[in-house]
């Protein structure tokens, strides 16, 4: 970076400092936490040579803190997948069930977004698609952050929600359910081939989360890839130059992890389950009682209004830490 000719190729210089910048967050944060330790280390000392009550409560108290650090440290040295410090796609699907499956994909859209937030992580919606009467059919968002992608993978699956109905007259109970799936972004020179011939292009007019009306042209473009019914959409921008870049940028992602997915179930000698609606992963119950639990882990919580508020880390670290994401 100190080389007189570094900034002559802006693009290839903006990836160097990203690459110096995500190796220093993680170098920065260890030598940090690595000088608290020897710090405690010669606090234990003391306090064995002197036998200070004193010192003894002070060394607890810093224990207790330097424990929360240490902890933090190791769940990051699970984040060691390929593409986990990559941005993250995050789509969510209604569910058969019209109104109550369209209006909880909402409820999770906002959820998933609060989540990012909390983690000061950016959100760009590339495309949203608004129920019939209420929440939405799908939206696509990137959630841009440091790691995002390894955290937001144990989110990928079914997510079904138990609540009295406020669409339903007589108060009825109602199961609802909604998908989430997670695929890193990827750098545009990834290598896929894309055969044109495997490819439909669709362009529809494009409209914004809860009916904003963005563009009065066929400016949103929709990409299937025939052979494997993967397709995406994008409506953010207002020319549709720039939203068929980007979804061919999402496809080729979303391409690359379900070729790497099939990839890995070939090695392991069985079939992968896919992220279909068998593939239930989290259970939010609002009536008769209050409990959010994940399936996979066995954590829950009955504060059932913070998660949905975006508290989700108690189930991502517990995932990471279990090894499922691994399997």
């Amino acid at each position: 970076m100190t080389a007189g000719d570094f900034w002559n190729n802006q693009e290839e210089a903006q990836k160097t400092v990203a690459k110096v910048k995500a190796v220093k967050n993680i170098l920065d944060p260890f030598k940090k936490i690595n000088g608290k330790v020897e710090d405690f280390a010669v606090m234990v000392e003391l306090v064995e040579m002197e036998e200070d009550e004193e010192l003894l409560t002070e060394a607890d108290e810093n224990w207790a803190e330097l424990q929360v650090e240490l902890d933090k440290m190791e769940l990051f040295s699970f984040l060691s997948g390929k593409n986990d410090k990559n941005d993250a796609i995050l789509t969510v699907h209604a569910g058969a069930g019209g109104t109550e499956s369209c209006d909880w994909a909402g409820m999770l859209y906002r959820m998933y977004t609060r989540w990012a937030e909390r983690h000061n992580f950016s959100v760009e919606l590339v495309d949203y698609q608004d129920g019939d009467e209420a929440g939405l059919k799908s939206a696509t968002l990137v959630i841009r952050g440091e790691y995002a992608a390894g955290y937001l993978k144990s989110e990928s699956g079914v997510h079904r929600l138990v609540r009295i109905s406020p669409f339903d007259s007589n108060s009825r109970r109602h199961t609802s359910f909604a998908s989430i799936e997670i695929t890193p972004e990827l750098d545009d020179d990834i290598d896929i081939d894309l055969d044109p011939s495997d490819l439909r292009v669709d362009t529809f007019r494009a409209s914004g989360a809860g009916g904003q009306h963005v563009n009065t042209t066929d400016s949103a473009v929709r990409i299937t890839h025939i052979p494997t019914g993967i397709f995406v959409a994008s409506q953010a921008q207002r020319s549709q130059h720039k939203n068929k870049a980007t979804a061919m940028k999402l496809l080729k992602s979303k391409l690359y992890e379900d070729a790497e997915r099939k990839r890995a179930a070939e090695l392991d000698g069985g079939p992968k389950v896919d992220n279909g609606w068998g593939s239930q992963i989290r259970s939010y119950v609002l009536h008769p009682y209050q409990m959010v639990k994940d399936l996979r882990t066995s954590v829950e919580t009955s504060n059932t209004s913070n998660v949905l508020d975006g508290d989700l880390d108690q189930f991502i670290d517990a995932f990471l830490r279990s090894g499922e994401h691994n399997k």
